[in-house]
Formats: C-alpha cells, structure tokens, sequence
C-alpha cells in the first residue's frame, strides 16, 4: 500500500520518516491527483488555521474529504486531527473542519508552546509499556461523537482514537522515538 502525507505544512517529513522506518511506500501528497495515486494519508501536526487555507488553494478539500469518507484510511495528528474534526473551537472564524471525525476540539487547549509537555500514555493496541505522548500546543478533545473509540486518555480526556479507518491523536507520535502508534495504523490500514 502506497501511504501519502499531506504536505501542506507542518511536520510531514518527520511522518515519511516514520513510515519509512517500518518500511512503508511514504510520498507527499501537495496536490489532488496525488491523493488519488495514494491507498491511505497522514494529516500531520502543524498549524491548523494555515492548512485549513492550504486545502482550499491547494484544491485538495473537496477530494480529501470525499476520500476519507468513502474510507480510505488515516492518521491525524494534532493539527491533522483539527482539520479532520467536526468542530473546532478557538479557530478563525472561517475556518471550516471537514468533518470526518464526530469530535469536538480546542486548538491549543492544553495552551501556548510554554505550556508544552509530555506524558506517559496507555494506547489500546499499542503493546509494550506506555507510550510517551509529546503535546505541542496540542488540542483538546472536549466532545467525542458515539462512533469514536477512545484508545487513550489523559487528565479525563481522549488524546487517541479511532473512527472508521481514521486513527487519530492530539499528541506527536512521530517526535517520541517509538514507532508503536504508526505501527498499529499501519497494520490496520
């Protein structure tokens, strides 16, 4: 299976990275007929107000948004999560989630970069011992729909999940050295 990360802006040569280390055919997805060259996507960290622009100029909203309902599985990452969401609070006021994940969500709902941290996580389906979450500015998830499967939590609230083929989580996977999270999307996919 050919995985495209979507290459708009945030951390998506630290995602190809990740998947290459497990093997996995990586390829940056910047424009609609990439994601159609592509059997699964990533939705990086980043900032999520930028990439909700990009998806618009770039023309990718409409199909990536269509393809992820259709099925086609992924991995939102903070940002990535923000953007698949289907509301977003402390957003611009234009911003518009596509809506694939029946959550509710905060940008930088822990607070600024200051307020970044990291925290030992217990993930469903990630075997091992805990799993160090790395939150920049991360998004809180204040609401999950009855169709998410919470793999994970901390301080009372989901930081992992799933709906549908859509793995998602509020922390940064890809920068704790530990592939365990990209390992379980790749299995599933």
């Amino acid at each position: 299976m050919k995985v495209g990360v979507l290459a708009l802006q945030g951390a998506f040569r630290e995602q190809v990275e990740a998947l290459g280390a497990l093997g996995a055919d990586a390829t940056l997805v910047k424009m609609p007929e990439q994601l159609a060259s592509v059997d699964a996507i990533v939705l990086p960290g980043g900032e999520s107000t930028t990439m909700d622009k990009l998806l618009d100029s770039s023309g990718l909203r409409s199909p990536l948004r269509a393809a992820l309902l259709d099925g086609m599985p992924a991995l939102a990452v903070c940002a990535g999560l923000i953007v698949l969401a289907s509301e977003a609070v402390d957003g611009r006021a234009d911003q518009q989630p596509l809506g694939v994940i029946d959550v509710t969500v905060r940008r930088n709902g822990y607070g600024r970069q200051r307020d970044s941290f990291e925290a030992d996580l217990d993930v469903e389906g990630v075997a091992g011992g805990p799993f160090r979450g790395v939150f920049i500015r991360a998004p809180v998830i204040e609401r999950a729909g009855p169709g998410v499967e919470v793999l994970a939590s901390f301080g009372g609230l989901p930081v992992c999940g799933r709906q549908g083929t859509v793995l998602f989580a509020t922390f940064h996977p890809e920068l704790a050295h530990d592939l365990r999270v990209h390992e379980l999307f790749v299995r599933e996919m």
